[in-house]
C-alpha cells in the first residue's frame, strides 16, 4: 500500500521568518527599564533623572528611527507635527545671556516676538554656544536638565494639546508630557512666539 506524503511546510523544509518590527525602549517607574535590564543612553538617562530630581514621573523613550526633526518625531510617535516641542536655544544680546524657546513643531520662531519677551534683542546660538548652556547637542535639546541657567518661552499653541512631545537628549529620546507640566519644568513665559512654518 502506497501513502502519499503531505507537506505543511515550504518546500526546502524552513518557514520563512518574519521580520520584527522595533519595539520603542520605553524608561518608567513601571518599566523594567527604569529598573536597570535595558539602560537608557547617558544622554537620554541624564534627561530622565532630571524629570525625576524636579518631581515630574514623565517616562522616556527611545525610538529606532530618528526624531531630530519635528516631522520626523511627528511620524516616530504618530502625533500632529504642532504636538512636537521644537526645544531651541538663542542668545540674547547685549547681555549673552541664554534663551531656550519651546515652539510648536508647526511653528517658525518669531525672533521679534520673543526679544519683546526677554526685553533684547536675539540671535541662533552657535552649537558650542548650545552645548556650554545645556550639555546637550542639537538634535536632541530637551526642555530640562540644562548646565546652566536659561530664559525660558513656550509657544502658546503647544497650549492647544492635551499631550506633547519633547526631545530628550538624544536624537532617538523623547519623552510625553502635558502642555502645564512644560511650563512648570521650564518656569516659561507663555507668549505668541511663532509663525507659521513654510508649508504649513
Amino acid at each position: 500500500m502506497r501513502f502519499n506524503t503531505i507537506r505543511t511546510g515550504p518546500a526546502n523544509g524552513a518557514w520563512p521568518l518574519r521580520p520584527r518590527t522595533p519595539r520603542p525602549v520605553v524608561a518608567g517607574p513601571a518599566d523594567p527599564v527604569y529598573n536597570g535590564r535595558m539602560p537608557l543612553k547617558p544622554s537620554a538617562q541624564k534627561v530622565l533623572d532630571a524629570l525625576r530630581a524636579a518631581g515630574f514621573e514623565n517616562a522616556v523613550v527611545e525610538l529606532p528611527d530618528s526624531a531630530r526633526t519635528a516631522a520626523e518625531a511627528a511620524a516616530a510617535v504618530g502625533c500632529e507635527v504642532g504636538q512636537i516641542v521644537k526645544s531651541l536655544l538663542f542668545r540674547a544680546e547685549p547681555s549673552g545671556r541664554a534663551v531656550l524657546v519651546a515652539a510648536s513643531g508647526r511653528h517658525r520662531v518669531d525672533e521679534r516676538a520673543v526679544a519683546a519677551v526677554v526685553g533684547e534683542r536675539i540671535g541662533r546660538a552657535t552649537p558650542d554656544f548650545v552645548r556650554e548652556q545645556t550639555g546637550f547637542a542639537i538634535g536632541g535639546v530637551p526642555p530640562v536638565g540644562h548646565a546652566q541657567p536659561v530664559i525660558a518661552v513656550v509657544d502658546e499653541a503647544l497650549l492647544a494639546y492635551e499631550r506633547i512631545w519633547a526631545a530628550a537628549g538624544h536624537p532617538h529620546a523623547v519623552f510625553p508630557l502635558t502642555p502645564d507640566e512644560l511650563v512648570r519644568m521650564t518656569g516659561g513665559t507663555v507668549a505668541r512666539v511663532g509663525l507659521a512654518a513654510a508649508g504649513a
